[in-house]
This record gives C-alpha cells, sequence and structure tokens, in this order.
C-alpha cells in the first residue's frame, strides 16, 4: 500500500469536505455548493463515500479525491497537501534518502538566511543615516509603514562588504552565500555584496517562503534598474509571480487576477485594498506561471504599459494563455452543414492598458476609483488584439486585411460564446471591410474526417458494458498510459496532436482520478516544458521520494509493447480513449444520481442537467470516431 493509499484509509472524504462544505445527505452520498465558484442556486457539488472521491457538475466541471480537494482549496502543491494530510492521519512519512535529505536541509537553510537578510536589510532601512534615502524614496512613493513592513522592504548599504561580513558574522561560509544570491564571486579572486544601494525587495514564493529579492536603484545613474537574484536552487524568476503569497486568497475570492509588470504595481496597489495583482519578473509570462494562477482562477486580466513594447509583451501573452489554458468543446455546424467538433478557450482573458507613462502604482495613489474603472472596462482579448494590430495600419492593403485575419480570427474561434464570436466576425468584417461570409470561409478548419452519418443525432455507446467493470477498469487504463509515458514523455506531443484533430482536450493531469498518477503526469509535462535536462532525466531527478515504489511498479508494466515508435502510440491512444470513455460513463451516472436527487428537493434545474448530459454525449461521440482509428489493428493493450 503507497502512503497516499494509507492517508486515504485513515481520512474520510466526508469529514474533510465538511469543514469548508455544508453537506447535507441525499441517499448513500453527500451535496452542497461548490466551494471554488460562486453558486448559490443549484447544489451541484456531490461527495461520493463509497468511492471517497468529489465532483462538481457545474462550471468547475472538476473532481477527485482528499488531495486534488485539499490542494485545490489550498492552493498548495502535492507535497504540501501530503504532508498536511499525513500529520492530520497520523501517517510517518517514509524517511528521504541521503542526499535528498542533504538537499532539503541545504534549502530550508539557504530561506533561514534570506530571512536573516530580510532583518539585516530591514535594520538598515529603519536604522540608519544611509537608509534615510531609501525612506525618502518610498515616501516619495507614497507607501505607509504598514505596507512597508508588510512587504518587508529594506535597504542594502553602499558598501562592498556589509552582507558579507554580517553573515560570516553569523558562522554562514561564503560558498553559501554564493548559493543563496547574495554575494558574487570576484573575477580575480574574492567575493562582493551583489546589491549595494539598492532598495530590496524580499521575494517569496506563493506559499510565502523566501526565494531570493528584487533590489530597485536609489541612484539614477546605476544600472539595471532592477536586479534579481541569480538563478539558485530556490529562486527561479519564470516559476515566481511576485506577490502570490499575499494575493492568492483574494484572487480565489473575487475569482479574478490582475497581472502587472514591477513590484511597486503589486505593493501600491495592495496599499489601497487592491490584493489580487501579481507581478512578472522581468520574463515574459509562460505557461508554467498561468498554469499555477490557473489553480484559483480562470479570469485573467493583463496590465501592460502602453507604449509599442508592453504592446508586443501583451500580444506575446496572450499567445501563451491562449497555447497554454484548459479548452473545452462545442458541436457546430460546418459550412457545409455538417455537425463538427470546436475547442473553446475555457477561460476569461482581459487587457488593461494603462495611461501613457503611468504604472498601477501611479494611477491607484492618482485615483483608486480610476483603477477600479480600468480594471472593469478591461477590454476582452479580441477587441484589444484588434484594435491593436489595426492601429497605425494601411487597412485598405489586402496583405495587411489577411494579415490582421489570419491572428484575430483563431481569437474569435476561441470564444465559447456563439453570440460573441458572430458580433466579433460582424465587428471584424466592418474593420476590414471584408463580407463576413468571406472571412468565415477564410477561417481555417481545425480538423478534417469524414462526414457523420447522421447531421442531428449522435450514434450510441459502443461499449455497453464499461459500465459494469468497476473502479479497477479506470485505474488498470491510469496505470498503463503513465506506464508509457514514463519511457516515452515526448509522446505526449503525438497525443495531444491527436486529440486535436477531433477536438478534445489535450492530455491533462485531469484525465487521471488516482492522485500518484496526477502528480507523475504533471513531472512529465513539467520535464517537456523545460531544455536544461532530457525529459526522463527530469522526472528521475525530480521525482518525490515517495513514488520511487510507485514508478519501480510502473516501469515493469507494460513489458509487452512493440518497440516501434508508431505502434506504442497507437498502444497508448487505445488506453486513454477508454480511460476517457469509462470516466464519461461515471460521469453521467453520477450527474445522473444529482438529477434524481435535486428532483425530489424540488431544486429540478432541468436545463442545466440537459447541457450536461449533451455536453457528455458530444465527448463521447469525439471519442469514438477517434477510437475508430485505433481498432482496425491489432491492440498491444488488452481491456
Amino acid at each position: 500500500m503507497s502512503v497516499t493509499d494509507e492517508i486515504k484509509d485513515r481520512i474520510d472524504i466526508v469529514d474533510l469536505v465538511s469543514e469548508s462544505v455544508e453537506l447535507r445527505r441525499a441517499g448513500k452520498n453527500y451535496t452542497g455548493f461548490c466551494p471554488f465558484h460562486h453558486n448559490v442556486n443549484t447544489p451541484a457539488f456531490v461527495v461520493f463515500p463509497d468511492t471517497q472521491t468529489w465532483r462538481c457538475f457545474s462550471e468547475c466541471d472538476d473532481g477527485g479525491d482528499i488531495f486534488s480537494f485539499t490542494m485545490k482549496r489550498e492552493g498548495w502543491e502535492f507535497a504540501e497537501a501530503l504532508q498536511h494530510l499525513a500529520d492530520r492521519a497520523g501517517v510517518q512519512l517514509k524517511p528521504l534518502t541521503p542526499e535528498a535529505q542533504e538537499e532539503q536541509e541545504e534549502h530550508e537553510r539557504l530561506r533561514t538566511m534570506l530571512e536573516e537578510a530580510v532583518i539585516f536589510y530591514r535594520h538598515n532601512l529603519l536604522h540608519t543615516d544611509a537608509g534615510k534615502i531609501a525612506g525618502s524614496y518610498l515616501q516619495n512613493r507614497s507607501l505607509t509603514e504598514n505596507t512597508i513592513e508588510a512587504f518587508g522592504l529594506g535597504y542594502s548599504p553602499k558598501t562592498w562588504d556589509s552582507a558579507l561580513v554580517y553573515f560570516q558574522d553569523k558562522g554562514y561560509a561564503v560558498e553559501e552565500l554564493q548559493a543563496a544570491g547574495l554575494v558574487s564571486e570576484r573575477d580575480k579572486g574574492g567575493n562582493y555584496d551583489r546589491f549595494r544601494h539598492r532598495l530590496m525587495i524580499p521575494i517569496r514564493n506563493r506559499s510565502g517562503k523566501m526565494a531570493g529579492f528584487g533590489a530597485r536603484v536609489l541612484d539614477p545613474q546605476d544600472v539595471p534598474k532592477y536586479l534579481n537574484s541569480p538563478q539558485t536552487q530556490i529562486f527561479d524568476k519564470g516559476k515566481l509571480l511576485y506577490g502570490l503569497d499575499s494575493a492568492r486568497k483574494n484572487i480565489r475570492e473575487l475569482d479574478k487576477v490582475v497581472i502587472v509588470e514591477g513590484y511597486m504595481g503589486v505593493i501600491g496597489p495592495y496599499q489601497h485594498g487592491f490584493q489580487n495583482i501579481v507581478a512578472q519578473m522581468g520574463t515574459a509570462l509562460n505557461g508554467y506561471q498561468l498554469g499555477i494562477l490557473k489553480r484559483y482562477t480562470d479570469r485573467f486580466i493583463i496590465a501592460m504599459d502602453s507604449d509599442a513594447a508592453g504592446q508586443k509583451a501583451t500580444l506575446r501573452g496572450l499567445n501563451i494563455a491562449r497555447e497554454t489554458l484548459d479548452r473545452t468543446s462545442d458541436m457546430v455546424f460546418n459550412t457545409r452543414g455538417l455537425l463538427r467538433q470546436e475547442a473553446r478557450l475555457k477561460a476569461d482573458i482581459r487587457v488593461l492598458t494603462l495611461p501613457e507613462g503611468m504604472d498601477p502604482d501611479d494611477v491607484v495613489h492618482r485615483n483608486p476609483e480610476e483603477w477600479q474603472n480600468l480594471v472593469k472596462t478591461a477590454q476582452p482579448i479580441v477587441a484589444h488584439v484588434m484594435d491593436t494590430l489595426a492601429k497605425d495600419q494601411a487597412l485598405d492593403d489586402p496583405k495587411v486585411k489577411s494579415a490582421i485575419a489570419s491572428q484575430v480570427l483563431p481569437l474569435i474561434d476561441d470564444i465559447p460564446n456563439s453570440i460573441e464570436r458572430d458580433a466579433y466576425l460582424q465587428r471584424l468584417s466592418r474593420m476590414l471591410e471584408i463580407n463576413e461570409q468571406a472571412l468565415f470561409s477564410y477561417r481555417p478548419e481545425r480538423k478534417k474526417r469524414p462526414a457523420l452519418r447522421s447531421r442531428t443525432e449522435l450514434p450510441p455507446a459502443k461499449d455497453p458494458d464499461l459500465r459494469a467493470r468497476g473502479q479497477r477498469t479506470g485505474q488498470v487504463y491510469e496505470a498503463h498510459c503513465v506506464g508509457i509515458l514514463l519511457r516515452e514523455p515526448e509522446l505526449v506531443y503525438k497525443v495531444d496532436r491527436e486529440l486535436g484533430k477531433e477536438g478534445l482536450t489535450r492530455f491533462d493531469e485531469k484525465d487521471f482520478q488516482n492522485t500518484d498518477f496526477q502528480i507523475l503526469v504533471r513531472l512529465i509535462k513539467e520535464a517537456l516544458a523545460q531544455s536544461e535536462e532530457e525529459p526522463r532525466d527530469y522526472v528521475i531527478s525530480y521525482l518525490p521520494e515517495n513514488f520511487l515504489g510507485i514508478v519501480d511498479e510502473l516501469l515493469a508494466n507494460p513489458v509487452d509493447l512493440d518497440p516501434k515508435a508508431d505502434k506504442v502510440l497507437e498502444d497508448l491512444m487505445r488506453a486513454l480513449l477508454k480511460l476517457r470513455k469509462w470516466q464519461i460513463v461515471k460521469k453521467r451516472d453520477h450527474l445522473r444520481y444529482l438529477q434524481e436527487t435535486n428532483h425530489e428537493n424540488g431544486d429540478f434545474k432541468a436545463l442545466e442537467y440537459q447541457k450536461k448530459t449533451i455536453q457528455y454525449s458530444q465527448e463521447e461521440f469525439k471519442i469514438d470516431i477517434l477510437s475508430e482509428r485505433y481498432t482496425s489493428r491489432t491492440a498491444a493493450f488488452n481491456s
């Protein structure tokens, strides 16, 4: 039994969920209002004691076990949820290997050193004459003492060795100071303070643990304007978002996040009560950062400068968002009147354009209501891109028309609401002075496949016995998929391409119910997103210690895979499609139960349940279409 299974055995999901959700008994299950989105009408959140799982049948359309619930509720990583639930269950986590234990202790020592650095820099700000320069700067930015204290702002002295001497006197070695990014090594030998005569801004990860510093110049002649900690074992600016530790609760409560550039863009608004803001740290917004934010909300407002560089950064961020964020799908008629599936972006992305020459801090201090209005009137992604691309362009030039249409039409296709799509298509038609039908015809097809046998009816499920196979069926498929991907992580790209041909959502951890497999899939996708190590090596390097036994078991199977790459892909696709088909059957059973329960309680929302039923049928139909490609050949995996 794995440690996660042992914890599940000791913690009842009903007891855990009841601490934050008011549940009512409904037959053998429990229902309530989902804690992850606003809903006061229909209790569409269900807890199933027999399988120890939960599911939201409304906006979230998500579910899982005690680990996924805790991670989603707290915004934690798996390791944090594991430790919390293990402590609650009284389960002793297996000791780390000597190497892992040493690395963990080293990280904790670095964080402890950085916490002491916060105190050191803060002392220099508040209690030294030199620190008065930084104090005057903060006063000119209208920051209060409470705000300065809340963010731990400080001052690094205008010397070459103040921090070096201070920490050596406290018993830290020079090598540790280098590892923490507090000192740098001279080319000719010796070390010196990395940060000198700068405003010091502590940077914490989303759990509030110290990771590094951002440092702003106080002398206009100094460069660069902002200097961050170097890449260290605990500081990776591509995986951090400044202010998320203090903003995550408000992001979830407001169901909205504003993404800005620069530390002051977080600190100034925070002082005025706008606490759902995070900042990039000199890097382009990336998929990893968006994935972290997606745990708290699917409503994003990107606030960027109004200059050309800011607009370019905004467009780059929007493209990354479209590639990263989840999608749902619709059944629509194509130009020939035949049904097809189209993927729609499952997020609301808007753009806030700042007044020229101003940042969020300036706007808020000038007039907090002005900032509120900017957020409220942030442009939808399509409108912003249309205006940006058309600015200063010769719209009578056919090549310009074609270039703008090529960039805007995919954004219009992403919009879930059909009325909004038509409205934007009309707007683009007027702007470019091109007939709507020409634009519609120009829109690239997302996929090609044979016409359906019926234009209006979906075929019946092809596996009527799937429901009777029980919970173990899903786990067999899950284990098979993960076992293959641990051997060949790059197959994820090909799987996504195959799924995309039918408008199916990308391969994701949500394909799995088992928390262990979810963590492994997330690690595999993280391995593919980096470029420093081979994906398989990365997975092994960052594998949680408690997963060694699980991975050994998964790698032991399947042993009968065809060595040819295309055959392995076919085998993986068959297992994944069967897994998704099995999950739809389970979802449909749960939905039927919820429908009957709410009807008995006088809370019957026929249209809501009908919409979900159609959605599941559409997804099942797409799976059947794609499955036909893989049933004509001999399967290496027998269900």
